[in-house]
């Protein structure tokens, strides 16, 4: 799997860091693209305080969940309460699969302004806006009421070689190493639900219309971006910028977030919508 810093794991500023990311994306966890960030040297704190403000504002979110709200997306076969019962699933982990599906629609447009903005660090460009948002006082922006719990993880590597590899053709590869993204890797929790969802989700993965519609998304995300940077305060000295041999590594894993997370905005609602909830 690609390099991350699990949350358990981080310590002293990346801890803080980890802390405000989850308030701000208001999703009870950190998502990859930060984890992994967090896994080289520098990365994360210089990333976090350059564009913190957006975030800390609601500018950023604002933007991202403005765009997403407007996505339609195809409808699955519903998924019945029996089935359900038959792969392990009861009313509790119902509730936290679709908090997961929730979470994922909910962070990764945020993801793709975040990448977006952060690419245009990486060109070179400086904001010089005058954005007051910079973390102090009260900036008169709340995030949204918080998830119910969500499943943790699984670890792949401890998966039975069949669950591994059902996870596995749902992921991709950055700089060489696979990567699945979080959502599966809750719902493997379940074999049987996962199974389902890879079978059933697979044709969309590659198909035309749907790959439109994502490309869409993050245009859409993508149109946001210069007036959220714009409004960015000029970058601080410290911490200082991360060595620049590191730029192409990290443009490489912005580009997977590119697919997998408009991705995960679809898919997430599409199963979110298929699951027997009441209302």
């Amino acid at each position: 799997m690609l390099a991350e810093l699990a949350e358990r794991d981080a310590t002293g500023g990346i801890a803080r860091i980890y802390e405000e990311i989850r308030r701000c994306c208001a999703v009870p966890y950190v998502s990859s693209m930060q984890r992994h960030l967090a896994t080289r040297p520098g990365w994360l704190e210089w990333v976090w305080a350059a564009l913190r403000p957006a975030f800390s504002s609601g500018r950023a979110q604002t933007a991202a969940w403005r765009v997403s709200e407007r996505l339609e997306v195809p409808a699955l076969a519903p998924i019945s309460r029996e089935a359900l019962a038959v792969w392990g699933v009861d009313a509790p982990a119902l509730t936290s699969i679709a908090a997961a599906c929730d979470s994922f629609v909910r962070v990764s447009p945020v993801n793709l302004v975040l990448a977006g903005l952060l690419r245009r660090l990486l060109r070179g460009e400086r904001p010089n806006g005058v954005d007051g948002a910079n973390g102090e006082g009260d900036t008169g922006w709340a995030p949204p009421p918080p998830l119910p719990a969500l499943p943790g993880m699984v670890d792949a590597a401890a998966l039975p070689p069949a669950e591994r590899a059902v996870l596995a053709s749902l992921g991709t590869t950055v700089d060489g190493e696979p990567f699945v993204p979080g959502l599966y890797r809750m719902l493997a929790r379940w074999p049987g639900l996962l199974a389902h969802l890879a079978t059933v989700l697979r044709p969309y993965l590659d198909d035309v219309g749907m790959l439109a519609a994502q490309a869409r998304l993050a245009e859409a995300i993508d149109a946001e971006v210069p007036a959220v940077f714009a409004a960015l305060p000029a970058l601080r000295p410290q911490p200082p910028e991360p060595e620049p041999a590191g730029i192409p590594a990290v443009v490489a894993a912005l580009d997977t977030y590119r697919v997998t997370s408009p991705q995960l905005c679809v898919l997430g609602r599409m199963i979110r919508r298929a699951l027997p909830l009441d209302g």
